[in-house]
């Protein structure tokens, strides 16, 4: 394996960061210890990016300090 888990049958919840509208939907899956899935709700057939656990609580800190 190469790190990336499979993610088909992965259950995405959208985040609550995403504005409900349109044009900002981010979705995430839970259930893989360690890891965030995140995907763009607008083309869920295409590909997710996955970060660590400390990578994603640092990327919503820097975002929360900007809003």
């Amino acid at each position: 394996m190469n790190g990336i888990p499979d993610l088909s049958a992965a259950v995405w919840r959208k985040s609550s960061y995403s504005d409900g509208g349109g044009t900002n939907c981010v979705e995430v899956a839970d259930g893989y210890p360690d890891l965030v899935p995140v995907r763009d709700s607008k083309v869920p057939e295409g590909p997710a990016v996955v970060f660590g656990v400390d990578s994603w609580a640092s990327f919503v800190s820097g975002v929360r300090e900007a809003v």
